[in-house]
């Protein structure tokens, strides 16, 4: 794998990238309700990442994706292609933004819920949040991409969940998916050594039940196969001198100093 190691003009651009995706979350909110189709929610989002942040939404056109952001409800995994589907009372619904700004990309997503969630969908929701945390928790110089894998893995077993294999977070800047891959699952003290100045998603994906997948016949929208619920956070994470920066972190949010076992 060539990983780029981002130079301190780069790393401005991925900050300003970066606020920008957590920005359209904070903005589509409030619209996230019951009644409102996913097809609304992309018509939001695009108009907002166009017009006010004169900014590109990636997943537009990316390898023939049709829409400006991926959402996903209750079973499915990742990249739901939005439609005419109108959210309903008890649904989880995953938002993933990137947009791209003077060439850089911000990538990032977070979970909804519409009303009140079921059990099985609230604990997925709550370990994929934790699991993304603990994973965010172990960047450092030094640190290899198997102790963020192992992180996550280790955590969500525990909670009796299981991580999705199938996909996983990446190098990112100029080029939407760069390399490093970066694995949910592994063992501590394996794979790349983290070097400062690599940027990268952290985004596991999260199922109550089994961690197997399949793919919709759309070809985009993977879902669970036991259709048991699945829940995704993502940050984009810059590798600093002493640790990491958050380069998606939204204004509501502060990330946990310690995350029970």
């Amino acid at each position: 794998m060539s990983v780029s190691i981002k130079t301190p003009e780069e790393i401005e651009h991925m900050r300003v990238a970066g606020r920008l995706a957590a920005e359209v979350l904070e903005m589509i909110e409030p619209h996230v309700q019951a009644g409102v189709t996913t097809g609304e929610l992309d018509r939001i989002c695009h108009d907002y990442i166009v017009n006010t942040q004169d900014a590109i939404p990636a997943p537009l056109n990316y390898r023939g994706f049709p829409k400006s952001i991926c959402t996903s409800v209750n079973h499915q995994v990742c990249h739901g292609i939005p439609g005419d589907r109108k959210l309903k009372n008890g649904d989880i619904l995953n938002i993933d933004i990137t947009v791209i700004k003077n060439g850089f990309h911000g990538d990032t997503s977070r979970m909804f819920v519409i009303g009140k969630a079921g059990i099985q969908a609230q604990r997925a929701i709550d370990v994929a949040r934790a699991s993304m945390y603990l994973g965010i928790q172990q960047v450092r110089p030094g640190a290899t991409l198997g102790d963020i894998g192992h992180a996550i893995q280790d955590y969500a077993e525990a909670q009796r969940c299981s991580v999705v294999r199938e996909f996983c977070g990446h190098g990112i800047g100029r080029g939407f998916h760069e390399d490093p891959q970066v694995l949910h699952y592994g063992k501590p003290g394996t794979g790349m050594t983290l070097e400062e100045g690599m940027c990268f998603t952290i985004e596991p994906m999260i199922n109550a039940g089994r961690r197997h997948t399949r793919i919709l016949a759309d070809g985009w929208t993977a879902v669970t196969k036991d259709h048991s619920p699945s829940a995704q956070w993502e940050h984009t994470i810059l590798v600093t001198a002493d640790g990491h920066e958050i380069l998606t972190l939204r204004k509501d949010e502060t990330p946990p100093q310690e995350i029970a076992a």
